[in-house]
């Protein structure tokens, strides 16, 4: 299957240079929600059928689910695979899979994709897609791209232009504003040997989406106190990321019991290994990437179907770590595979600039503006890394979820599994925290509420 040809005017090989860009017209705009869903996605199914046409997502709860739990039942749980592709097969597929997925294939006579029918779950709350279609028209970029405004707890491009717009979608997507968990993080050697390397309590918010806020500077807020492993008890971290990061960057605290002190931390960014995944991945590498976009060129490629993983509440909320955690790959059996389209960024590393990381591909799901999937360039231009996030839709929101995910390396053999929680409780919706609550001052005592 080739990029599709017929894509929103001014998608194809656009090339930020040194200015910004603002929204689209009001005629444009008035797709939303007519041939366009709410959030720009194509309201139509795939011309064989295979992709359902978007109905409103899954805003359902299934029997069985507890109101208030952060375990959220699998309401596929039913359903089989019509598809495996592997080693033998993947070239009649090879269109549909990300780089990383063949890979894995080539390097592992095991690994497989357990291909399921598609679902098109992802919803989101009444305001969003109100909100949207005001920043369709309003919200802009500057910078290079690199700072968004015009925007308020709507999606601001849900017609994107550019690979800047597209990635803002992403950076700001919805999971809902303020959720806690319990989480732990594993590595897994080339050895096939399981490692513990982060254990601890999360607080996420976005407090661009608050609706209680007339506007809001900071999109995206974490805190991070670490319970394990026991090197790491009592460490904590803190992370706040400005919406115009040509004005400010990062904030970042990290707390270290040694020193009874909490110091600015502005190293906790860009390629810098990232402890809590042991250093298997890199800060900007979580949830496939975050922070500010300032090393890169991001180029809008296009659209295109492929296979991603899908509604993966079997593996987010019912595996256990010795069963999920196999050596070389996450047991293909617990990870359900669907065929969505996806938005296709390509980064290019920027003049001037530095990264472990020389290229990168992205592919953001079209219905939740999440990164899905992704696939990172060595300085040679070789495939060193692959991403993937396990995307699950909290129908009880609703919000698409895909905070699980996970990075592979091809090159060294060995995987990383971060924020898994099915183990602890899963993700928990409560109230955002007072701005008193987040001054960095308190990160030493924080802990979840």
């Amino acid at each position: 299957m080739q990029f599709r040809k017929a894509l929103i005017a001014g998608t194809i090989a656009v090339l930020i240079s040194g200015v910004g860009h603002a929204g689209v017209s009001s005629e444009q705009a008035n797709k939303l929600g007519t041939t366009l869903t709410g959030v720009g996605a194509e309201m139509a199914g795939s011309s064989d059928g295979t992709i359902p046409a978007y109905s409103g997502g899954l805003t359902t709860a299934p029997a069985g689910f507890k109101a208030g739990s952060g375990i959220r039942v699998d309401p596929f749980t039913a359903e089989k695979p019509v598809l495996v592709i592997d080693a033998k097969n993947m070239d009649k597929y090879s269109a549909e899979l990300t780089e990383g997925t063949k890979a894995l294939m080539k390097k592992y006579p095991g690994y497989h994709i357990d291909v399921y029918p598609t679902h098109r779950t992802a919803a989101f709350p009444k305001f969003v897609v109100e909100n949207t279609a005001k920043c369709a028209v309003e919200a802009k970029t500057a910078a290079n791209g690199r700072s968004m405004s015009g925007c308020h707890a709507g999606f601001p491009f849900p017609i994107p232009q550019t690979g800047f717009e597209a990635m803002w979608n992403h950076l700001v997507r919805f999971n809902g504003v303020a959720y806690v968990s319990k989480y732990r993080n594993y590595n897994v050697d080339s050895s096939g040997h399981a490692t513990l390397t982060t254990e601890g309590n999360a607080i996420e918010e976005y407090p661009y989406w608050d609706v209680n806020k007339p506007t809001a500077n900071v999109f995206w807020e974490q805190r991070l106190n670490y319970t394990g492993p026991a090197r790491r008890a009592g460490e904590g971290l803190q992370i706040a990321d400005p919406l115009n990061y040509s004005d400010e960057g990062r904030k970042a605290w990290q707390y270290l019991p040694g020193q009874r002190r909490v110091k600015v931390a502005p190293d906790l960014a860009f390629d810098t290994p990232n402890p809590g995944s042991g250093g298997a991945s890199t800060f900007d590498d979580v949830f496939l990437f975050n922070g500010s976009m300032e090393r890169y060129d991001f180029k809008l490629v296009g659209k295109k179907e492929m296979y991603v993983p899908y509604n993966d509440y079997k593996m987010a909320y019912e595996s256990k770590a010795g069963d999920l955690m196999t050596p070389n790959f996450l047991n293909p059996n617990n990870v359900r595979w669907e065929l969505h389209r996806v938005w296709v960024v390509e980064a290019t590393l920027a003049a001037g600039k530095r990264h472990i990381y020389s290229k990168r591909t992205f592919y953001l799901d079209e219905d939740s503006w999440a990164a899905v999937a992704s696939d990172a360039y060595d300085a040679r231009g070789q495939l060193f890394r692959a991403g993937f996030a396990y995307i699950t839709p909290a129908y009880d929101m609703p919000a698409p979820v895909a905070d699980l995910h996970g990075i592979y390396d091809i090159i060294a053999g060995s995987y990383s599994l971060t924020a898994f929680s099915a183990e602890t409780g899963g993700i928990r919706y409560t109230k955002p925290l007072s701005e008193r609550d987040w001054s960095p001052e308190t990160l030493a005592g924080s802990g979840v509420r």
